[in-house]
């Protein structure tokens, strides 16, 4: 005889599946957020990064902006580089109101009152470093207000410049 204080065995067994099922089903959810919340970075300009100050100190972050080749100092024995970017607009409808990227960068770098940040790599200096490159770096902020770039990449708009065949006559 079954009195109301026992469970039917199936029951139990379900309780035990659906209580199992929640436990895997937020371990992988809390997997996700940590793992995302971990690698999340922000894309600044140089200008936002002077605004914000010590609050993106060791955040690790994206930036870009026009590299003045005057300031370009490279030690092929440390691989160290260092250069100073200057502050470009992120919008991109900004930048093709004002003549293009390659207008926008050289502008940048003649302008001596632009937002100007120190960056410093560890690696091999890239071949298309040169004046007036669009530097695009990860990394982080120092407290010294120096950007230690942990990735590096650069575009010279020049290069890129869409061929225009002459009119044939």
């Amino acid at each position: 005889m079954e009195t109301s204080l026992d469970v039917p065995q199936n029951a139990t067994g379900r309780m035990k599946f659906i209580v199992g099922g929640l436990l895997i089903i937020a371990a992988v959810v809390y997997l996700i957020v940590s793992a995302t919340s971990a690698t999340i970075e922000y894309f600044y300009t140089i200008d936002e990064i002077e605004t914000k100050g010590a609050s993106v100190v060791g955040q690790s972050i994206r930036v870009s902006g026009a590299v003045d080749g005057k300031t370009i100092e490279y030690d092929p024995e440390t691989l160290t580089l260092k250069f100073t970017v200057v502050h470009v607009p992120g919008d991109l409808d900004e930048v093709e109101k004002n003549g293009g990227l390659a207008q926008v960068l050289h502008e940048a770098v003649i302008d001596p009152t632009r937002t100007r940040l120190e960056v410093v790599y560890v690696g091999v200096k890239p071949d298309l470093l040169r004046d007036e490159a669009q530097a695009i770096m990860t990394g982080k902020l120092g407290d010294d207000g120096v950007f230690y770039a942990e990735e590096l990449l650069l575009k010279c708009p020049t290069r890129y410049e869409e061929y225009q065949p002459e009119a044939e006559g």
